[in-house]
């Protein structure tokens, strides 16, 4: 099992496994048998990270981690419904995971059905619904649109998850949880925190 860590140096091992999956140099720590048998009858993971369901975008690789080191929520477009919300409530409460991470993606496919006023089925459509505040909140800027409106459904996520949740409002409150926005750029493999 992993000993806990701080919030601080949790990002920096995200990081730094960020930076050597960036230069191909992934050492893939803690994915063998021994690590499998380790983690059987119970989890500590250093962090979570909600993300989308993109197939690009495998945060243990984007993090260079390993088995039962991140506990990972995906939705297209990280979207965060009643049912992500309450994995993120887990894994801050039960877990105590001292990060979460909310990471989002260039060229993210939901957030473009979003940006091109798509719609779809009443599921797709919820998806799609809760993107649309930050494609309005971005129309006007210059540069992508489908990268600005993920950067700020990123930011609107860290901002509103603590008044969402009273479990991550709490904690966050006394210190025992971060939430933290971040980007990552599938050409590059590059992850950026955003500021809030």
């Amino acid at each position: 099992m992993t000993a806990k860590r701080t919030a601080d140096q949790v990002l920096c091992e995200l990081w730094e496994g960020n930076r050597r999956y960036q230069r191909d140099e992934p050492i893939g720590p803690r994915r063998d048998g021994t690590r499998r048998a380790s983690v059987a009858d119970g989890q500590t993971p250093l962090a979570a990270v909600v993300t989308c369901s993109d197939s690009r975008v495998p945060p243990e690789l984007i993090f260079d981690q390993g088995l039962g080191d991140l506990f990972v929520v995906r939705v297209a477009g990280n979207v965060i419904g009643g049912d992500a919300l309450g994995s993120l409530e887990y894994a801050a409460e039960h877990l105590e995971v001292p990060v979460i991470v909310v990471l989002g993606h260039s060229r993210c496919g939901a957030v473009g059905a979003a940006v091109g006023g798509e719609s779809g089925s009443p599921h797709l459509e919820g998806i799609l619904a809760a993107l649309r505040p930050a494609v309005e909140a971005t129309a006007a800027l210059r540069g992508d649109r489908v990268a600005n409106a993920a950067r700020e459904h990123v930011r609107r996520l860290v901002s509103e998850l603590p008044t969402r949740s009273s479990v991550l409002g709490r904690r966050g409150d006394t210190g025992r949880l971060a939430i933290v926005g971040a980007y990552y750029d599938v050409s590059t493999g590059a992850v950026e925190r955003l500021e809030s």
